[in-house]
């Protein structure tokens, strides 16, 4: 029965359930964290791209991976998301009756735990890969890379006219949900908790005791395998808790500094990162010198790099100072992200037009 009773303990609606202030505040780490390490790896990409590009080629999958093992390692072992966790919080089944709660050392249910995943990892990183997308469709609507009589151009016209309103839906949705939650007329604070069958409520005395006691217990307790099976899901159960918890560890030990990193790098710092992670002017390579055979660019001055004709539609790439036709830069960077010359990382708003005095 003590077994029984430790995984259970009474808490009541009104007493547990955290402020507006200390759900928003757990909503806005992440939602840092994530800007704060994207800009680390574009400076790291930036000064040395070939052993730091794929690391920002791919960021939002490694993000999204690592965020994957943090987040699933916290809701099975704390009943929340590291953010949640990190202020004081847990998720509580909504079924669960008033009277009797999981501990968070239990974790949460199987089902709850999976839609806390999808929501919490999967959905942001849909959300992000669907604004590039209507980023990269606006770039070629500005630049007109369809026809005007393309289906297709018409097709992504009319979505790219449907988005914000859209967006504004969803965001109206979630503030509507807030609203709510400050009235107390919602004991949930974003649609999405309801969604995953769970609400949000503080750590009690008891919660925190029997976390500590579990860790305590973890670490004193060891169980050797039998098999062979049960070596290697051993093995694997390690060393995804391993990195599981030196993620936890890194961004508890680091999340002020990611903060700070947020602040510098928002808006207002613009100016001053400019200045700071400019990079730096290449000194000219041999290659420039027209009189020798050069592997990378033309002999002619008036010849695409890429395409080995005479350029159509002048346009350099701001990156490096090189210049190539519109349509071949363009389709490159927007595959590579990267110059073709030094292989910097760049991207297509890197490219300008050239006007010549004739035109």
């Amino acid at each position: 029965m003590a077994e029984h009773g430790a995984h259970i303990t009474t808490a009541s609606v009104a007493d547990d359930q955290p402020s507006i202030f200390e759900v928003v505040a757990q909503d806005s780490l992440m939602t840092a964290v994530r800007p704060a390490l994207q800009h680390v790896v574009k400076v790291l990409a930036e000064s040395n791209p070939a052993h730091y590009g794929f690391f920002w080629r791919w960021f939002d999958e490694i993000f999204t991976l690592l965020d994957l093992l943090l987040q699933q390692h916290y809701l099975s072992k704390t009943s929340a998301s590291f953010s949640e966790n990190f202020y004081g919080l847990k998720r509580i089944v909504t079924g669960d009756t008033h009277k009797f709660q999981r501990l968070a050392s239990a974790g949460l249910p199987k089902k709850q735990l999976w839609k806390s995943i999808v929501f919490l990892v999967l959905l942001p990183y849909l959300k992000v890969k669907l604004e590039k997308l209507i980023s990269s469709l606006r770039e070629e609507d500005e630049y007109s890379i369809h026809p005007p009589s393309s289906h297709w151009k018409r097709f992504y016209r009319a979505f790219l006219a449907a988005y914000p309103f859209v967006n504004m839906a969803w965001e109206g949705w979630f503030l509507i949900q807030q609203l709510q939650y400050i009235l107390g007329k919602a004991q949930h604070h974003s649609p999405l908790l309801r969604l995953a069958g769970v609400r949000l409520g503080r750590l009690t005395v008891q919660d925190i005791q029997a976390l500590e006691h579990k860790q305590a217990e973890a670490s004193i307790m060891q169980h050797p395998a039998r098999s062979v099976n049960e070596k290697i899901k051993s093995a694997l159960k390690k060393a995804v808790g391993g990195v599981a918890l030196s993620l936890s560890t890194g961004l508890s030990v680091g999340v002020f500094f990611l903060q700070f990193l947020d602040w510098w790098y928002s808006s207002e710092n613009q100016e001053t990162i400019k200045s700071l992670t400019a990079l730096p002017t290449p000194p000219p390579p041999v290659h420039l010198d027209y009189h020798s055979v050069s592997p990378l660019l033309p002999k002619m001055k008036t010849v695409c790099p890429l395409c080995r004709k005479t350029r159509v539609n002048d346009t350099v790439l701001a990156t490096s100072g090189y210049v190539f036709c519109y349509r071949c830069v363009f389709n490159y960077v927007r595959s590579h992200q990267a110059c073709p010359v030094t292989g910097y990382p760049t991207e297509v708003q890197h490219l300008i037009k050239l006007y010549s005095p004739e035109n």
